[in-house]
């Protein structure tokens, strides 16, 4: 059966009371019963000494002549009646040869056995024994140096014993009424006690079950409140570390979903790269072929020479393009952010590419306003190069490139636009996906690699920016770059 702490503790606590109240009974009593035997036994000794010098008086009183045996028998009777009318104890006086000589006792008290005791005293000795509520005290009797017999006293232990069994009584109703208490207040003081070892053994069995602690089990400054304190803090402690140890699950999850995907792309990306460099090496290659076999023609020489020089444009465009993406996979610290002129940046570039723009008959105009970003001016250039590049290149001839700018309290952009043919809705998702271009045949007459716009996307977010297009029909086709914006000194 089990029971609870709140019991064995009172149980417990009942216990030590009436061990202690028994221990302390028995010493009591015991040092009244010694208190009660050494008071008695100088109060008959006393008793014993006035007996003993009245009858001496008694005898130096009389005449000579008379002897010791002779004084007792006669004298004895009237002896024993004197004292004990003297102290108030029954007395009886007994010769050498332990016959009674004289008795204060009633006739029909008188056959008490207790020659044993006689005896002690007939050869000089102070001698007593009890029987029910009565002390028989027996002491020798001498005259002149002689002894002549012996002396009795009847001592009433009645009161003391009364007195004995009235201490035993209260003692024995005190530990009853103290182990009652005990188990009672035990019961209620142990309470409060019990009920937080109970809330610390159900929150144990909580953590147990996988159940969190939100907050300690109760508030306390003693031993128990420090547990409560510290099994609230292994719960967080345990909570926290398995989260982590989640956290870290997920992440390596993610972590090999995103490696078989890197895996994919790198497969993809190098069978992309393989079939681009195939396609212009076999050309050079059939040209070469070609120059070989009619070393004479010169409109073969001329027209092998100019394919020649664009193949190897083409491929020289397309490595600088793959090494620049794979050392942004890889350098961070390449990347050298600073507060610049966004608009400086991009007229620069506008300028640049006007050239080529005026050679395939194309308009560009350029609006921009003034702005502050914080980004990589190398980063800045190619994406902006390869913006109004690919515009060029995917234009009509006599078509428009226009560049301007929009800006809030937050972000500015820059937008690209070109007239020509759009980008169909099935292509738009792939668009800035490495070797992707809409028209392979467009794309090999213009020189286009499909790098252009990977690396516009990739060189934007690594200056916290982003590119996306916001228009493609059959007028126009638009892309925005936005950049988070700086306050320049003279707006601050």
């Amino acid at each position: 059966m089990k029971m609870s702490i709140k019991f064995k503790i009172s149980v417990v606590l009942a216990l030590l009371i009436i061990l202690t109240v028994a221990a302390l009974s028995v010493l009591v009593l015991k040092g009244i019963e010694n208190n009660q035997r050494n008071r008695v036994e100088e109060e008959l000794l006393q008793k014993s000494e006035v007996a003993k010098q009245s009858i001496r008086q008694s005898y130096l009183t009389e005449d000579n002549s008379v002897s010791i045996e002779s004084f007792l028998q006669q004298k004895a009777q009237r002896l024993a009646s004197s004292i004990a009318l003297q102290s108030g104890l029954q007395t009886v006086i007994y010769n050498q040869k332990g016959m009674e000589e004289g008795s204060s006792l009633p006739i029909g008290q008188r056959d008490v056995e207790i020659a044993d005791t006689l005896s002690y005293a007939l050869k000089g000795q102070v001698a007593y024994e009890t029987k029910g509520s009565s002390l028989f005290y027996v002491a020798p009797l001498s005259i002149e140096n002689q002894q002549i017999g012996a002396i009795r006293f009847d001592y009433s232990l009645a009161d003391n014993q009364e007195f004995l069994a009235e201490i035993k009584r209260l003692f024995l109703i005190g530990g009853i009424a103290s182990a009652g208490a005990a188990i009672l207040i035990g019961y209620l003081y142990f309470y409060r006690i019990a009920n937080r070892v109970t809330t610390l053994k159900n929150a144990s069995f909580q953590l147990q079950n996988g159940t969190f602690l939100n907050s300690p089990p109760f508030q306390g400054r003693d031993e128990l409140g420090e547990l409560s304190s510290g099994l609230y803090v292994m719960s967080t402690a345990i909570q926290r570390s398995i989260a982590e140890l989640n956290e870290e699950k997920r992440k390596l999850e993610l972590a090999v979903v995103k490696l078989q995907a890197l895996e994919q792309q790198q497969k993809q990306f190098i069978g992309n790269i393989s079939h681009e460099f195939k396609t212009p090496l076999t050309s050079i290659k059939a040209y070469v072929d070609l120059l070989d076999m009619y070393r004479d023609d010169p409109q073969l020489l001329e027209d092998g020479v100019e394919n020649i020089r664009k193949e190897t444009g083409r491929l020289h465009e397309m490595v600088d393009k793959i090494l620049r993406l794979a050392e942004l996979e890889r350098y961070d610290f390449e990347q050298m952010p600073q507060h610049l002129q966004l608009d400086e940046v991009v007229a620069d570039v506008c300028k640049r590419m006007q050239g080529k723009a005026t050679k395939f008959n194309l308009k560009l105009k350029v609006n921009i306003h003034k702005a502050v970003v914080f980004a990589d001016r190398e980063s800045l250039f190619h994406i902006f190069m390869n913006l109004i590049d690919n515009a060029i290149k995917y234009n009509e001839a006599g078509g428009e490139i226009v560049v301007t700018s929009h800006q809030d309290n937050e972000h500015v952009g820059i937008d690209v636009a070109n007239t020509g043919a759009g980008i169909p809705m099935d292509a738009r998702e792939k668009l800035f996906h490495p070797f992707f271009t809409v028209n392979k045949d467009r794309s090999r007459i213009s020189g286009g690699t499909g790098l252009g716009l990977a690396l516009v996307k990739k060189l934007t977010e690594k200056q916290q920016g982003n590119v996306e297009l916001r228009r493609s029909d059959t007028e126009w086709t638009l892309f925005r770059v936005t950049f988070p914006r700086k306050l320049n000194e003279e707006s601050k």
